[in-house]
């Protein structure tokens, strides 16, 4: 086995003893990879591989469910995967096997995966917890319910089966949100990678170009760097389509004068990168534009200040809500006391969703934001967004004309360290006289 697949087998062994520390004895944790879904007939979409599963196992084909079974004398980690055929492999390509599942993946036993209804039933026998997530597949909820059916007929016999069910993703979700070294170099990686992809995107961006063509020079980037997926749908939104949240038709031309608004990020090895920037297609900030790109940008690093051990989760979303607010009472934007516009939401006009969210695996990540009635403190290991920003739409009532159809965001991914934190995704530029520099160079090429 190659020195790369020991330490990936490692890693994944020591979380998985974390997890089963956590679960205690007489229990069993049943963890079933993502289903592969069709697209249109005979053509499937892309497999990924369901992230906490990924996460405990490194197993990345399709059809394979985890067992763990904390003190099994005859091993704790079973992995149903499927066996090898020379004659499938042939059509869709190579598989690990039973084989691969133990020699590559750590598995202390492997089984078919045409086998769980002859193994599982037993596997359940004598356990006082089961640990499971209901409601992801509802078709494996049903095989659950019906191993448990099996197992109670041999009651008679002295046999019990679990008589509580506990949320697998509780435990596992708490131990996802806390990164490790490995987790910060891929994620570093990711970002890096992305960071690269916006620089080509302000580089390339011309009047006249369609959003797609943008989109496709990201994903230039990310696939020319080993970054195989997108970590989401790319959002490229010119004009009044920066406006729209989630916009992800990119189909419309890009126009002299507008800003394009690019939320996108790799995904590399299992982690996702997620970043936002907002220039101008010509390369020339107008002034209103100006305006409200340097408000966002003082929001965004007043923010980033308050990312550190001890603050609370909501700390950053709060500073960039009162330098937005303030600063658009100052443009005219709003109208009032600042502290009376944030108590009555007023900034919610043009600033409506959060300031951040938890990043890695998934690009919303999993992982508590509160703790009881009170915000989660910020912790090392911990990885965030932020990402304020100002969206006015056409028509806004009481606006000048000046302003309408600028939509700006900017976002960063933000590692929480001992001493503050880091930003992952600094390689690309955000200071509009940076931005305005480099996309200056290309023409002038």
């Amino acid at each position: 086995m190659a020195e790369s697949s020991i330490e990936v087998s490692k890693q994944h062994q020591n979380r998985r003893r974390r997890l089963m520390r956590a679960m205690g004895r007489n229990s069993i944790a049943i963890l079933p990879t993502a289903v592969i879904s069709a697209r249109n007939n005979d053509v499937e979409y892309p497999f990924r591989h369901n992230s906490d599963f990924y996460y405990l196992t490194g197993f990345e084909e399709p059809r394979a469910v985890m067992v763990l079974i904390p003190g099994r004398p005859e091993g704790e980690f079973i992995l149903f995967c499927r066996e090898r055929d020379p004659q499938m492999e042939l059509w869709n390509g190579r598989r690990a096997g039973l084989e691969g599942a133990r020699e590559i993946y750590g598995a202390d036993v492997a089984y078919p995966i045409e086998a769980l209804d002859e193994y599982l039933p037993a596997l359940l026998e004598n356990r006082d917890r089961i640990h499971y997530t209901l409601g992801s597949d509802p078709d494996f909820d049903r095989r659950i319910s019906w191993w448990m059916k099996q197992a109670k007929r041999k009651s008679r016999a002295g046999v019990h089966v679990p008589a509580e069910l506990v949320s697998l993703e509780h435990l596992v979700h708490e131990m996802r949100l806390f990164k490790d070294r490995e987790e910060a170099a891929l994620m570093r990686h990711a970002a890096q990678i992305s960071a690269a992809a916006h620089s080509r995107a302000m580089m390339v961006c011309r009047p006249g170009m369609m959003e797609y063509q943008l989109e496709a020079e990201l994903v230039h980037e990310f696939m020319s760097h080993g970054a195989r997926s997108v970590a989401y749908s790319s959002i490229v939104g010119g004009g009044a389509n920066a406006c729209v949240l989630h916009y992800t038709s990119n189909d419309a031309m890009l126009r002299d004068g507008d800003l394009v608004l690019i939320d996108a990020g790799a995904e590399y090895r299992g982690y996702a990168s997620d970043i936002t920037r907002t220039f101008p297609v010509n390369g020339r900030f107008t002034e209103a534009q100006r305006e409200l790109y340097d408000l966002v940008l003082e929001a965004q690093l007043a923010a980033i200040a308050k990312v550190k051990p001890g603050n609370c989760w909501n700390d950053p979303h709060d500073t960039a809500v009162r330098v937005l607010t303030k600063g658009m009472v100052e443009l005219g934007l709003l109208k009032g006391d600042v502290s009376k516009l944030i108590s009555e939401g007023e900034y919610r006009r043009f600033y409506m969703h959060r300031t951040g969210h938890w990043l890695g695996m998934d690009v919303h990540d999993v992982g508590e934001y509160m703790s009881g009635e009170q915000w989660r403190k910020l912790e090392p290991g911990m990885v965030l967004t932020i990402e304020p920003g100002i969206y006015v739409a056409a028509g806004s009532k009481g606006v000048a004309k000046r302003w309408w159809n600028i939509g700006i965001r900017i976002e960063d991914d933000v590692l929480v360290t001992r001493g503050g934190c880091e930003v992952l995704t600094r390689d690309v530029p955000k200071d509009a006289d940076e931005i305005e520099a480099l996309m200056a160079s290309q023409r002038a090429a």
